[in-house]
């Protein structure tokens, strides 16, 4: 299948049904999110974009959360890899698309799945290389994990002139990816000022060493963008203000719903909230290699939907964590503990409230629906919002009891966008608004991206 055109987008973005060719029968590929902090081994369908995604996000998502492995920072670095992947295939492939940084042209007879791992390689190999707060030893058993498969991906290419072609071009868009992220903000100074007036997050206190508990990544507001202008170039319009009835009524939603002991909740939307507390780098991405699976995408078209997909993603989570701190809007257990402090008569103080779950960086907006928005926003135009045959999510939330089943399924995006708008105000960590906003946010930059970046270009056009 040829990369797609032009032509193959409807008046919203989404590639038409009818071009997407079908290529034989394609064995799935099945990710097991449980298992997801041990590399990948290799991809069945034999697409070297999806395998070496599935190793990039199972190895990002494993570091500690300090070291990059939070999901915002985890999404940054996954966007790393896929748009040097992506300027490595594009640089060979004839029908090709603007590159992202990459401007070299390479033989279109030179190996592309030497050119995926090389450039996956290289950027995954600096970046644990360079993250701190990472010990020696985690540090080396990673980077030896890493050679390993790279040598084992090198190893079933035929040792031929196309071979060293593709590994050059690889190293190129690499090396481009890698310096082009030099100094641009990873693992700087912390995004938050201090405020203990109402309607300002404060950080909960570890009661073991009564120390407060905080972000693990505040910098990722303060990231240069991937595609954006700037990092708050979508800024969301913001919460309600505290004296308003909307500011009551989400406020005494969430009091009534995410308490830990709520009575109004349901055994099932417990179930959810604690489900939906997975990392959305390693949903998305799955669910976006199944669907590769699933349609024949060729390597040239995988390699841009990941690029776009995680780009995307990676900007929505730098200006969601620059909102987070510009806002510094408090969490439920920040306001409704001290409702006597809004200012608002409709709602009322309640000692002691404990949501479901807690996260340690302020509310609005939500992180989640953020991420969540950038990648189905690219996943619908390559698929639509309806799959047919529909999808499956397998959560790694560390919450789930042995019990609870990890996998489902979904029919469409706009329906797991809908519950997880809901999740997070049934698990206490949000107002609707901030799940609301989060996800424009997020759809803002997807959109943005598409029609600024990754246009075809020559025979392609």
């Amino acid at each position: 299948m040829g990369g797609l055109d032009a032509s193959s987008f409807d008046e919203k973005g989404r590639v038409m049904k009818s071009n997407r060719s079908l290529i034989g029968a394609v064995v799935a590929l099945v990710l097991v999110l449980s298992t997801l902090s041990i590399p990948a081994r290799g991809d069945p369908t034999g697409n070297a974009v999806t395998a070496w995604n599935q190793i990039a996000v199972s190895t990002l998502i494993g570091l500690p959360g300090p070291a990059g492995g939070a999901p915002p920072a985890a999404q940054i670095h996954v966007g790393m890899v896929q748009g040097a992947v992506y300027d490595a295939v594009n640089a060979i492939e004839p029908k090709h698309h603007r590159p992202y940084l990459l401007n070299r042209r390479f033989s279109a007879r030179a190996s592309k799945d030497a050119a995926v791992a090389a450039a996956a390689y290289g950027v995954l190999h600096n970046i644990v290389s360079t993250v701190p707060n990472l010990s020696d030893t985690a540090r080396e058993t990673l980077l030896q994990s890493l050679a390993t498969q790279y040598a084992n991906s090198l190893a079933g290419i035929p040792n031929r002139p196309f071979k060293t072609q593709g590994i050059a071009a690889g190293n190129a868009a690499a090396e481009a990816m890698i310096a082009a992220r030099q100094d641009d903000g990873r693992f700087g100074p912390s995004q938050w000022v201090p405020n203990t007036a109402p309607g300002h997050w404060w950080p909960q206190v570890n009661p073991t060493t009564g120390q407060p508990i905080l972000d693990p990544t505040p910098w990722v507001g303060g990231v240069k963008p991937f595609v954006m202008q700037t990092s708050s170039q979508f800024r969301s319009p913001g919460p309600n203000a505290l004296s308003s009835a909307a500011w009551a009524q989400e406020f005494n939603e969430v009091k009534a719903l995410g308490a830990v002991n709520s009575a109004v909740r349901t055994p099932e939307q417990t179930y959810i909230a604690r489900w939906w507390q997975s990392t959305p780098v390693a949903s998305w991405n799955a669910v976006a290699s199944d669907l590769v699976a699933r349609n024949g995408l060729d390597i040239a078209d995988s390699a841009r939907l990941f690029a776009m997909e995680n780009l995307s993603g990676a900007d929505a989570a730098i200006n969601c964590w620059n909102d987070k701190y510009h806002w510094d809007f408090w969490r439920p257990w920040n306001a409704i503990p001290r409702a006597a402090e809004d200012g608002n008569p409709a709602t009322e103080p309640e000692d002691g409230w404990t949501a479901l779950i807690t996260a340690p960086y302020p509310e609005h907006p939500s992180g989640h629906l953020c991420l969540d928005g950038a990648h189905t926003r690219v996943l619908q135009m390559f698929f639509d919002d309806v799959i047919d045959g529909d999808y499956q999510i397998t959560s790694i939330s560390t919450l789930l009891g042995p019990a609870d089943p990890r996998t489902r399924t979904f029919g469409s995006f706009s329906q797991a966008l809908a519950e997880i708008v809901e999740a997070r105000i049934w698990a206490g960590l949000h107002y609707r608004t901030a799940d609301v906003q989060g996800e424009a946010l997020g759809r803002n930059v997807a959109d943005y991206m598409a029609a600024n970046y990754f246009q075809p270009v020559g025979h392609a056009q």
